[in-house]
């Protein structure tokens, strides 16, 4: 009886195991770096003067999108705080735009409180009554003086107020010349830092 040798390539099936692991490998980076990038983290870079001295163009910052996941996943809308500088989508950029624009900007007020601006300053209150008056240009220092503009209206429910750190000389559409008030929606999450120019990291 003759017995007939059969030889099989291992080589051949090894290359293939490897390419099929690079292939593996390459979908888990690209998938885990745009959950990162959509639900952790995001990275933006600054352009317009509209934040000075704050911010300055070719800043490169970090927004923090864990919170806006957080209430998301609790069946809530993300409310930041007052004095938070916030990046959001353009929402006078509806839903069949091409592209989004997205805008840094710091909160000024919240919904339901009444903003005010006279003389150069924002003072907001708690309510249309007027009480409690807070003086957002002394405890939110950094912007620039005098404040262009005269504003005197309520907050929507479901938005905020916004301002840019630069507010004379025209330097910042923000919710005082046209941009409005900015839903919760449109909001993508507090800046957290800057990490870029390097000998400018600063916290936020």
């Amino acid at each position: 009886m003759e017995y007939v040798s059969i030889q099989i390539d291992t080589s051949s099936k090894q290359h293939l195991t490897d390419i099929l692991n690079i292939i593996g490998f390459i979908l888990a980076v690209v998938i885990g770096a745009w959950m990162i990038n959509m639900f952790v983290f995001r990275s933006f870079n600054v352009s317009g003067p509209s934040m000075e001295d704050t911010l300055h163009t070719s800043d490169r910052l970090i927004v923090n999108r864990l919170p806006v996941t957080w209430d998301s996943v609790r069946g809530r809308s993300y409310v930041p705080n007052r004095g938070d500088i916030i990046v959001f989508r353009n929402p006078q950029f509806g839903s069949n735009a091409l592209h989004d624009e997205y805008i840094v900007k710091r909160v000024i007020a919240l919904p339901g409180e009444y903003v005010e601006l006279t003389n150069g300053r924002f003072t907001v209150y708690n309510d249309s009554e007027k009480n409690n008056p807070i003086d957002v240009d002394k405890e939110y220092p950094g912007a620039k003086y005098p404040t262009e503009g005269e504003v005197h209206m309520e907050v929507p429910e479901g938005e905020v107020f916004v301002a840019g750190d630069n507010r004379n000389g025209g330097h910042s559409f923000d919710s005082r010349n046209g941009l409005g008030t900015v839903p919760f929606a449109s909001i993508i999450g507090p800046v957290v830092i800057r990490i870029y120019p390097f000998e400018q990291i600063r916290l936020f």
